[in-house]
């Protein structure tokens, strides 16, 4: 399933002239069967579970990562864990239902407020930013107990740009072990989630870490999406500033972006070890599999 330059064939190339006009267009059929594929295959083969443990949210990511899940594996085999929080949008709590609901997964709701505040009652000068955090790394302790209690394996819902832009809580978003849209743009998960017959009330509503009433991620980045992830695209693909910018954006937006992109590295990335011998993990001791 490779194209002759060796990449996968879910992208479609630029056109003659160079424009961005198809850069992030995905080739949805086949995408949604390779990942599919990697679920069943890390799932089942890799780690040997039978089940899916997915945290729906009511947003369109992991509403895809639930539906990919029980096309994969069966809806019988996934879990979809509700979490809200007291200021969480109700309907955020709605549109996770209708995910459950549609898929015919197991459905689970805990709601977080009584441990989030008791440890936020442990100091009051919290400020929205680490509220947030507290909220998203209990949300993880419950998946993976709820992971413990169901023997289903937790699956991770975060998006190519959130990754890349670092929008997510170090710990929390990225802790899952496997991800099968890590590596998609967000503009690229609305093409996936329209494909695979994701609701449209949640496909086409602002995207939100819901954390805030009003908060959109747009907002908080004051780029839409599908600047930034044309943007993203070509600052990993090598591409130089000067040649996106003559391929319209601004140096501002290019900046915007290149500023969260280089600043937020270190989320991407194991700890970083000190070295004492020539089996470091992760550094020295590279391979795939241990043995």
């Amino acid at each position: 399933m490779t194209s002759e330059h060796g990449l996968l064939p879910v992208i479609k190339g630029e056109s003659q002239d160079g424009s961005a006009r198809d850069v992030l267009t995905i080739n949805a059929p086949l995408v949604t069967a390779w990942l599919e594929e990697f679920l069943r295959h890390e799932i089942r083969f890799r780690r040997g579970f039978s089940r899916a443990v997915v945290g729906v949210s009511g947003g369109v990511d992991s509403a895809l990562v639930a539906y990919l899940c029980a096309r994969a594996l069966g809806p019988d085999n996934v879990i979809g864990i509700r979490m809200p929080y007291k200021t969480s949008s109700p309907q955020s709590l709605e549109h996770a239902r209708l995910v459950t609901s549609a898929l015919g997964i197991d459905e689970h709701t805990f709601d977080i407020t009584d441990m989030v505040d008791g440890y936020l009652a442990l100091d009051p000068t919290a400020d929205g930013r680490r509220r947030g955090n507290v909220m998203a790394r209990s949300r993880m302790i419950v998946l993976f107990d709820q992971s413990e209690r169901f023997r289903a394996l937790p699956i991770g819902t975060g998006n190519k740009s959130e990754r890349l832009l670092g929008y997510f809580t170090w710990h929390a978003d990225d802790s899952p072990p496997i991800n099968p849209i890590g590596d998609i743009f967000k503009t690229q998960v609305w093409q996936l989630a329209r494909y695979v017959g994701v609701p449209s009330a949640i496909v086409d509503k602002p995207a939100s870490a819901d954390l805030i009433v009003g908060q959109t991620d747009e907002a908080d980045f004051g780029l839409p999406y599908a600047a930034a992830d044309r943007i993203l695209h070509y600052l990993i693909s090598g591409y130089p500033v000067d040649w996106i910018r003559r391929h319209g954006f601004s140096d501002e937006e290019i900046m915007l972006v290149k500023k969260r992109l280089d600043g937020t590295h270190w989320k991407r990335n194991l700890p970083t070890i000190a070295m004492l011998s020539g089996t470091s993990i992760n550094d020295y001791y590279l391979r795939p599999v241990d043995y």
